[in-house]
């Protein structure tokens, strides 16, 4: 992860020049909210899977960092005092307290911009058909039905008591759907059977699950140093999480039946998905 993380950076860096001009302070903050932190447990998974099908490290970085890009622009949207009011990212200031909001809103919707143009260009992909199915599978996984419409389930049950299912369709849509397409991102580069991107599909689904119960489990459980953002949030803000549904010993275990399902679906790619399968494990262990 440590060197997917260095390569994707280098991506970044590529692909966000610092730009002169009126506009250089809009490039500042996108910067500011893309490089230099992060797990980049998404960009892993999309140049991991993308390594099985033997695809160019040139195509999956770029792949990766386009995921990046999405991701930093959907904390910088989350973190805005009209959302989930967060002065604390990675760490450091969050973009519209470095900045101002009007800023991050722009550097927000200019990361999304440029997270789909980045997979358009025939620099990603020499098929014009794998860059379409791209941008085609993250609009879906980020939009109305997908990462966007969970914020906004997310937002409406502040205060109110939901059911498992429905904690778990919220976190589908607003973690996990990212998750999800970062893992079928590798299938797609390698133009994949149907099967195999079923497979990472799924893989990605019961990943992206897993971690949102860890990240539940850590807001209860991490300090803000830990977790480089403001810990205990979930309860404070009456928001609905597993942990609220199943408490935390339950929840934990719920966490690591589908953690060991992700794994599952990685069988029939034998040892080249090694890495993967730990991976699995390590979203439930980590810290931060």
């Amino acid at each position: 992860m440590a060197r997917v993380a260095g390569v994707v950076e280098a991506a970044l860096d590529a692909l966000l020049p610092p730009t002169e001009g009126a506009e250089g302070r809009l490039i500042d903050a996108m910067r500011y909210a893309a490089l230099g932190g992060g797990k980049r447990l998404r960009a892993f998974l999309a140049m991991e899977t993308a390594a099985l099908f033997a695809v160019a490290e040139t195509y999956s970085a770029r792949v990766a960092a386009s995921i990046e890009m999405l991701h930093a622009y959907s904390l910088v949207h989350d973190d805005l005092p009209a959302m989930d009011d967060d002065d604390l990212r990675r760490g450091k200031p969050s973009t519209h307290k470095e900045f101002d909001e009007a800023t991050a809103i722009l550097a927000g919707d200019a990361l999304q911009a440029r997270a789909f143009e980045v997979l358009a260009e025939p620099d990603t992909h020499s098929d014009p058909q794998a860059r379409c199915e791209l941008v085609m599978a993250l609009g879906s996984a980020v939009g109305g039905h997908g990462m966007a419409g969970g914020q906004m389930i997310d937002m409406l049950a502040e205060g109110k008591t939901l059911d498992g299912p429905q904690v778990t369709r919220l976190q589908a849509l607003k973690t996990g759907r990212l998750i999800q397409f970062s893992a079928e991102s590798g299938a797609i580069l390698g133009r994949a059977s149907a099967q195999q991107r079923h497979l990472l599909a799924a893989y990605g689904r019961d990943l992206g699950a897993a971690f949102q119960i860890a990240d539940d489990v850590l807001d209860v459980e991490g300090s803000t140093e830990e977790l480089g953002k403001t810990g205990g949030k979930d309860a404070a803000a009456g928001k609905a999480t597993m942990v609220s549904v199943l408490g935390l010993d339950m929840a934990r275990a719920h966490a690591d039946m589908l953690a060991r399902q992700a794994a599952g679906h990685l069988d029939g790619f034998g040892p080249r998905a090694a890495n993967l399968q730990v991976l699995a494990e390590f979203v439930v262990r980590r810290r931060s």
